[in-house]
């Protein structure tokens, strides 16, 4: 990567004297960095370009450049990259568009020996190294920006200099022909120019190194804010299972962030604001805040966008609240948020004795000064020096208790906000910046990122067979618990495999090949004894043909919970593990979690707990609470089953009947790289894919119905 960011030698092919056109700036950038490498300009139509000579041709050049830059005609790019290989040239950046056969003539470059970014690049720029190869000035500063999107990226290069912050490193990558993300990532994690890192991606292809990358970038200190798109449902994967259909790219790339200790945010406004706190003021330990305003329906605002983010604004314990009370003797409201009911035009000091008392109260995290403070000194300059000497204060009481002070002021660069951010306390002109900043930085505090046990990936768990029998197998086989079953294989009579059995009813008989066996007649639960199950069984294989049936016993528990646990391989990422309400409502529940694969039993415990279903697991309405750990530990064993096979790609167990005597699983589905193509018919037992609904005898909180 050094041949990119800090080249001995570099030429622009495509130099211009036009204003309008990239050969200017490129050429521009690259005479900036003169003093620190050699620069050859080539354009066969001009003798120089900005008082420099130029080379007609590449063949024209006294030395082969580390670094060649391409700003030509797209059409006329593979013909010069074949020359400059031939010449021996490392390393190009290709700015030029609408490249012929751009996939092969990456293979080229690869493949003898070279790097290649681009094409469609925006360029690079390296202010530690005085290398600018892009379109417009980039301010010199401590972000770094690595972008699938050129203009964007300099959207945020433009915000992070009107910040304050500058660019140390910027990176348009284009479609990651050859030079990808992940590389560029692990350049930065030594960088001593770079504090800060901002990534937007398109596509996330090779997402396990990118997790790694960004997991050093956190261990080295360094933040990595994510901007991608994809939100909308038209982004979601569509899959065979619910493990696939209910979660969408998002949830995954979310799921990544954790693992990396990385953010997700939306737009580039909040990424350099955010970059602005980080780069400030010290991350708070939780999410409660106390809130001080000067104006009663400010605080209230703030208070509701507060909670709107997450955050948490708890009634002051009685001892803050005397403290607090004792600086204002005639405010009408002080229990959080405090309302300054004019005390802070009386007396500026207020404000600093108040932060003092709340910043010393272990019981909160944050404070949030909103309002006029940032206003006096220029409202009235008079007031100017008293305002700057109580910045002055504020800072000394932070710097103190080394938690963060964050003031929402109506001034936008007033003094005294140039000196909020100078004395390490945040400024924002917008209430709403001010809660979702600290709301990142809570996020971002409590996901310090894991690390992922790498399981070797072997074969399957046991040898595959058909259907349901293969399903209920393999997740048995893998620790998870499913009620005693007999096959009833084709060609075999039911009496025959029932003799000597020591199943007990209720049964519930199932088709074992159909995907969606309600629909099809293909389940039938509660039969109460032998003779029920004979009967039903005589009916099912006249309306559906021989094949693979299923005796099993009924789960007859009561309180028992419906919950869906299932894993699948993500095409970027790899294996993820999945938990979600379950049974006949689970699409329109849409009540899922998912992480990296695989999980620990505490990290299943907490994807549980981020279930909105998870107060029913806990003792809802005076019911005994379910057996979490046994429900954590079959979470567990399905994220080590998807993440150490090489031929499972999707498992599903929907529903795992979870109760207070332990959890079951009575529904399983298996998809395998073997039957990806299959179309799910059902005319054969040839399918691995199991539908059978649920066992749910007994519940009375998710309805008892034998299908999704």
């Amino acid at each position: 990567m050094n041949r990119f960011f800090d080249p001995g030698s570099v030429a622009i092919l495509g130099a211009s004297n036009d204003p309008a056109k990239w050969g200017f700036w490129l050429s521009a950038g690259a005479l900036q960095g003169t003093g620190r490498r050699r620069v050859y300009l080539i354009n066969s139509r001009v003798a120089s370009i900005q008082s420099e000579p130029t080379f007609a041709s590449f063949a024209d050049l006294p030395e082969t450049p580390e670094l060649l830059v391409i700003s030509i005609p797209g059409t006329g790019v593979p013909a010069v990259v074949g020359e400059a290989l031939a010449a021996g040239v490392t390393a190009f950046l290709i700015i030029s568009s609408r490249v012929p056969g751009a996939a092969d003539l990456a293979e080229r470059i690869v493949s003898a020996g070279a790097r290649l970014i681009g094409p469609s690049s925006l360029g690079v720029v390296d202010s530690g190294n005085d290398l600018l190869l892009a379109w417009g000035n980039f301010t010199p500063g401590s972000l770094a920006v690595v972008t699938q999107s050129g203009q964007l990226g300099t959207e945020i290069a433009t915000l992070s200099a009107r910040s304050g912050l500058g660019i140390s490193r910027f990176a348009s990558i284009g479609g990651q022909s050859d030079v990808r993300a992940a590389e560029i990532l692990n350049t930065l994690v030594d960088d001593a120019d770079t504090t800060q890192v901002v990534l937007y991606l398109e596509s996330f292809t090779g997402g396990s190194a990118l997790v790694s990358a960004m997991q050093a970038l956190r261990a080295a200190g360094k933040p990595t804010m994510i901007l991608t798109t994809g939100q909308s449902d038209a982004g979601a994967r569509l899959a065979k299972s619910h493990t696939g259909s209910l979660t969408s790219a998002m949830d995954t790339v979310d799921a990544a962030c954790r693992a990396a200790g990385a953010i997700r945010l939306s737009t580039p406004g909040e990424a350099v604001e955010l970059a602005g706190f980080l780069a400030t003021s010290w991350l708070p330990a939780g999410k409660r805040i106390a809130i001080i305003s000067d104006s009663g329906g400010q605080g209230a605002i703030a208070a509701d966008r507060a909670e709107s983010h997450g955050l948490r604004v708890n009634v002051l314990d009685a001892a803050t609240r005397a403290r607090v009370e004792a600086h204002l003797p005639q405010a009408g409201h002080i229990d959080n948020p405090i309302d300054l009911d004019g005390a802070g035009e009386a007396d500026l000091s207020v404000h600093s004795r108040l932060v003092a008392e709340l910043l010393a109260d272990e019981s909160i995290d944050s404070v949030i000064l909103s309002g006029y403070f940032g206003c006096y000194g220029e409202d009235i300059p008079a007031l100017l020096e008293a305002e700057l000497a109580e910045v002055g204060q504020l800072g000394e009481t932070v710097r103190s208790h080394r938690k963060p002070l964050i003031v929402h002021s109506m001034s936008a660069d007033s003094p005294a906000v140039a000196a909020l951010w100078e004395n390490s306390i945040p400024a924002y002109t917008s209430i709403e910046s001010v809660m979702r900043v600290v709301a990142g930085a809570s996020f971002y505090a409590s996901h310090a990122g894991r690390i992922t046990e790498a399981l070797e990936r072997s074969g399957p768990v046991t040898p595959w067979g058909t259907g349901y029998t293969a399903a209920r197998d393999t997740i048995s086989a893998a620790g998870v618990p499913v009620p005693q079953a007999l096959t009833v294989r084709r060609g075999t009579e039911l009496a025959e495999t029932m003799a000597g059995s020591d199943l007990t009813p209720p049964f519930v008989l199932k088709a074992g090949w159909p995907a969606h066996k309600t629909e099809l007649g293909a389940i039938a639960l509660g039969l109460s004894d032998a003779t029920a199950l004979e009967h039903a069984y005589t009916e099912m294989v006249a309306r559906l043909g021989e094949g693979e049936y299923i005796v099993e016993e009924m789960d007859t528990r009561g309180e028992a919970v419906e919950i869906l646990v299932g894993g699948r391989q993500d095409e970027n990422f790899g294996p993820i593990v999945m938990v979600g309400a379950g049974g006949t409502e689970t699409e329109l529940y849409g009540d899922t979690w998912l992480e990296l694969a695989p999980v620990t039993h505490a990290e299943a415990l907490e994807m549980v707990s981020r279930l909105t279903c998870y107060r029913l697991l806990t003792g809802w309405r005076g019911r005994r609470p379910a057996d979490l750990d046994e429900l954590a530990e079959i979470i567990v064993s399905v994220s080590r089953l998807i993440a150490g096979s090489n031929e499972i790609q999707e498992v599903e167990i929907n529903p795992v009947r979870v109760t207070p005597d332990g959890a079951l699983a009575v529904d399983a589905l298996v998809v395998t790289n073997r039957d990806e193509e299959d179309d799910g018919s059902t005319d054969d037992d040839s399918s691995t894919d199991y539908d059978s609904g649920n066992h749910n005898a007994g519940s009375t909180d998710i309805p008892d119905k034998e299908s999704r």
